[in-house]
């Protein structure tokens, strides 16, 4: 199974609170914070939830 490496870029501050709950559940607290999912279809909604706070790569 593929993995993916998701990096915090942007900060939590002033995000909606389902968009921080997200970010936490994927383990990122600080922005450069990286973290290794499994490729799925849970990690992936969760990344399409802040895209626009995160950058993936391949891992």
């Amino acid at each position: 199974m593929a993995n993916v490496k998701i990096t915090l870029v942007r900060s939590l501050n002033s995000c909606k609170k389902n968009q921080i709950a997200t970010a936490q559940s994927l383990g990122l607290r600080k922005i450069g914070s990286e973290t290794i999912q499994p490729d799925n279809a849970q990690t992936q909604g969760k990344i399409k939830v802040i895209s626009h706070l995160v950058k993936v790569t391949e891992a």
